[in-house]
């Protein structure tokens, strides 16, 4: 296995406190790129929401809050 930081060889997790990385310093690298939001886990923005047709959406020109027509 390689460290994902270095992808020097990792020791095996009995061996290495650090595992997955190969070190300590390896490890923190990693920790302080998560925290400085140099990684993101992708979500779905509004805009992608907005997009998808669901049927619930009013139709233009209807006013909020009033059932039925005259």
């Amino acid at each position: 296995m390689k460290c994902p930081m270095c992808e020097a060889p990792v020791k095996s997790i009995r061996d290495n406190p650090a595992f997955p990385f190969c070190s300590e310093r390896c490890r923190l690298t990693d920790l302080g790129k998560w925290l400085d939001e140099d990684y993101r886990i992708p979500a779905q923005g509004e805009a992608d929401v907005e997009s998808e047709p669901d049927g619930d959406e009013p139709e233009p020109g209807a006013t909020p809050g009033r059932g039925g027509s005259s």
